[in-house]
């Protein structure tokens, strides 16, 4: 079982705590990487990008109009598909990641 661990946040150099709950979590989500920022930081940067606040910010990403190869449903991608491979939906990519 994990054990709490003492990080150091790259932005303001403070000590924080990522906890056993917490690496729970990054490792259920596959996260393999350790947070670099104290959760004060994070949320910094967070409300910083949701308001465009910086320069060259993150642009939205195109989406392109598909038909599911599995269950014929329309849905959006972030990648401009090709026709020699499938495209699926978000739930039936999820149900078929295991393959």
């Amino acid at each position: 079982m994990a054990q709490d661990k003492e990080l150091t946040c790259r932005d303001c150099g403070a000590n924080f705590v990522f906890t056993a709950s917490e690496q729970d979590f990054y490792a259920e989500k596959g996260f393999t990487n350790e947070p670099g920022r104290c959760p004060e930081c994070r949320a910094a940067r967070k409300q910083q990008n949701n308001r465009g606040g910086r320069s060259g910010g993150f642009q939205q990403r195109e989406m392109f109009d598909v038909t599911c190869s599995a269950c014929g449903a329309q849905t959006q991608v972030p990648f401009r598909p090709s026709n020699d491979r499938p495209v699926y939906c978000r739930d039936c990519f999820q149900s078929n990641k295991n393959y």
